[in-house]
């Protein structure tokens, strides 16, 4: 499985403040991730990606550079992040789980100006991309570039938004609104549900089809960020998902660990990543004017009890552990606590 960072802040931040300098950054974790317990593929080094956003005057589409080569291992990776600056940033590390070793299937994937993210994967998928695939306006079918679950995820994404009545291709001033874009990432998970649905119905015979699916969604158009933390799974724990807010985001000493400051009630950042505050498995995390509004996804793999316990058995055969006390996910990612508002995962 993938790891992925969102970084969303009042003020610009140096990318290498990010994702190279603290000890425990998303590099780092590329090649030693101590929430990644998949010991036969124990790196993520199926290459990666980064994607900001530019100052107004250059446009509303996010700059995105990815590379198939390892994170830890690209030059060219430190000599940008070392000079370029953003409020919105979108990071991630891949392990290949669908589709070839090629720039194309390195995320995020952008469209205008949305851009989009996924750590996990889309269960049966081989039994119902066809299902979803013929599901697609002819725009979104043709605007897939690679061969990933994840991008596929994202075309059904931009024909569920414009099935809602925003068109993909507009580009507001204001971006489409945190309703619109949270709305459409629930339509889409419901989409897919259903896809999976009707392949379970019709290989009912199949006893080894696995059926779930672990859909860890970030998406954003350059003014709200919309993360999920889901699997369709009453049983199961979801892939870990985290985040953390506050005024600044500073290195703490020496060692390179980082941590968020507050100074008030404010949060001048957001960090959404696989460390901090735990997110509710299947809920939706929304990040609008650096206001962070956590909701249940209410579906029939919901459980409003909070005591409910689930089995991670699942997410750590796919190299991801949950946020269960006693795991080792405060050691993998104290250095990340200092930015305003960050997720991570």
């Amino acid at each position: 499985m993938c790891r992925f960072l969102v970084y969303k802040g009042r003020d610009e931040i140096l990318l290498s403040k990010l994702i190279l300098d603290p000890a425990h950054s998303i590099l780092t974790q590329s090649y030693d991730s101590r929430l990644r317990l998949d010991t036969r593929r124990p790196h993520n080094g199926d290459g990666f990606g980064v994607g900001y956003y530019t100052h107004p005057s250059l446009g509303p589409e996010p700059c995105i550079f990815t590379s198939t080569i390892p994170a830890w291992n690209c030059i060219n990776l430190e000599r940008i992040a070392s000079k370029t600056t953003s409020s919105l940033i979108f990071a991630h590390v891949r392990a290949t789980t669908e589709g070839a070793l090629s720039d194309s299937n390195c995320h995020p994937f952008r469209h205008k100006s949305l851009m989009w993210m996924h750590n996990g994967n889309l269960g049966a998928w081989k039994h119902i991309k066809r299902r979803l695939v013929d599901s697609l306006r002819d725009q979104w079918f043709i605007g897939v570039q690679g061969s990933t679950d994840s991008e596929w995820a994202f075309a059904l994404f931009l024909d569920t938004l414009e099935s809602a009545g925003y068109d993909p291709n507009s580009e507001p001033e204001d971006g489409f609104g945190q309703t619109a874009l949270r709305e459409a990432m629930i339509g889409t998970i419901r989409r897919i549900n259903a896809f999976i649905s009707e392949v379970h119905q019709a290989n009912s015979s199949e006893k080894e089809l696995d059926t779930r699916s672990l859909l860890n969604f970030a998406v954003t158009d350059g003014h709200t960020v919309v993360c999920t933390r889901y699997v369709s799974s009453r049983t199961d724990e979801a892939a870990s998902l985290f985040f953390s807010s506050g005024t600044n985001w500073k290195e703490h000493d020496p060692r390179g660990n980082y941590k968020m400051e507050r100074r008030d009630k404010g949060a001048d950042v957001v960090l959404v990543a696989n460390n901090w505050v735990t997110v509710p498995t299947n809920s939706v995390l929304t990040i609008h004017k650096q206001t962070v509004d956590v909701r249940p996804l209410i579906d029939e793999y919901y459980n409003a009890v909070p005591s409910y316990s689930r089995h991670s058995d699942f997410a750590v055969s796919k190299g991801l552990v949950s946020s269960t006390p006693g795991t080792t996910a405060d050691a993998a990612t104290d250095s990340l606590k200092t930015a305003a508002a960050a997720v991570m995962v």
